[in-house]
């Protein structure tokens, strides 16, 4: 297959230039939930200390934001490329505009960067994820790390590895937005896919350059949605409100769930026969890649469905290595794909990669937590968090003694 590139040049600027995943929910977001206001708080990771003077220059990263608009052409281009979302939201997108008072930024004394979202949810969920490509392109300029080596170099690492997928057909999807490089090897990285590995690239998270390159833009919904859910209707069977939400906006569309919010297990008492046939797969995020796969495939035999039609997509921290190790186990037994980001999009020489989230810490005044397969992704009040971690307990506790 050939892709055929748009005939508009990809915009950094665009309103588009951001993970498909933050769209489907703000729509999610306007249909069901028009009136709840959220919070957002950035943690950094790796604790970075940020160059003196970081939040000044981010500021003004930050108001430049209400410059960012769609254009008639990506309109018309994404209307035909995400037909499961009504003209009226892609209407609205066309006349949004990022309100940079919503978000607040400071740096403290030992340079630590501290930053908040508030507002209205169907408009704060737009920040996060060009805001974090933000951040990461602004701090490897003000701290000098300029790639040692010429544009060909840089595309020929990119080359590599889409010629691993391609030999080993392995199929893939970009999803490096939010920790990227910059927008433009963020760019240069789905360019040399689509160039090198057109065969086995299912596409991208980022609907800017999926539009620009003529390929599928893919996401469906993220921890928040299901962190709102119980932050908004209580911690008994969490997972339950946020599919029912997701299925009444999109009818089985964007059928892939994302199970680890509050620990697989928990998800699993809440995905029965009729959420394992109707979602297509899950997307594995946190924990033991191959202890999930078990899980998952165990979970539709008990539910009598078989596992071979259905999808377990990778996301957590995958490089090659960990892709020939899902890929390797349990061979026919379920389908199974990597989708990578910053192994694809900030993986140059002599760069660190950032380590930044900024997560749905409050919804509807109350607090929102996350508690994941992997208790260093853990995030929010931390009381909340002990009960959340109770309460599902009790639930996976009642289930397995049925």
């Amino acid at each position: 297959m050939k892709y055929t590139p748009s005939i508009e040049p990809a915009n950094y600027e665009s309103i588009l230039f951001t993970d498909l995943y933050k769209l489907t929910m703000c729509w999610a977001v306007l249909k069901c939930f028009p009136n709840v206001k959220v919070k957002y708080t950035f943690n950094d990771r790796n604790n970075t200390v940020y160059p003196k003077g970081f939040d000044v220059e981010l500021r003004r990263v930050i108001d430049g934001f209400r410059n960012r608009t769609l254009s008639k052409q990506r309109k018309k281009e994404f209307a035909e490329k995400c037909p499961f979302l009504p003209m009226a939201f892609i209407d609205f997108l066309e006349v949004y505009r990022f309100d940079p008072s919503e978000v607040g930024v400071i740096q403290d004394d030992e340079g630590h960067l501290i930053l908040t979202i508030s507002g209205y949810w169907y408009r704060t969920i737009l920040w996060e994820v060009p805001l974090m490509a933000a951040i990461c392109d602004l701090f490897y300029k003000m701290t000098n790390q300029v790639i040692d080596v010429d544009a060909d170099t840089i595309t020929e690492i990119h080359r590599k590895k889409a010629s691993q997928f391609r030999m080993n057909s392995i199929p893939f999807a970009e999803f490096g937005t939010r920790r990227a490089y910059s927008p433009r090897n963020h760019e240069n990285v789905v360019k040399t896919f689509v160039d090198y590995a057109e065969d086995t690239l299912l596409g991208t998270s980022n609907v800017e350059l999926a539009c620009a390159y003529g390929i599928k833009a893919i996401g469906t919904f993220a921890h928040e949605w299901v962190s709102a859910h119980a932050a908004m209707f209580g911690y008994s069977h969490p997972n339950r409100h946020a599919m029912q939400s997701w299925v009444s906006v999109y009818n089985g569309n964007l059928g892939i769930a994302l199970p680890d919010t509050f620990t697989t297990d928990a998800f699993l008492v809440d995905f029965d026969s009729m959420f394992a046939n109707l979602f297509t797969g899950t997307r594995h995020d946190s924990g033991d890649p191959l202890v999930y796969m078990d899980k998952m495939i165990a979970h539709y035999k008990k539910l009598g469905i078989d596992p071979t039609t259905k999808t377990i997509t990778y996301s957590d921290g995958m490089n090659w290595e960990e892709v020939e190790k899902v890929m390797a186990y349990r061979v026919g037994e379920i389908r199974r794909g990597p989708a990578i980001g910053t192994w694809f999009t900030n993986d140059l020489p002599d760069i660190k990669p950032m380590n930044i989230v900024i997560k749905l810490t409050e919804c509807d005044g109350l607090p929102a937590v996350k508690i994941s397969d992997n208790p260093i992704k853990a995030i929010g009040d931390k009381k909340t968090i002990e009960f959340a971690m109770w309460q599902v307990g009790q639930q996976i506790d009642a289930y397995t003694k049925k």
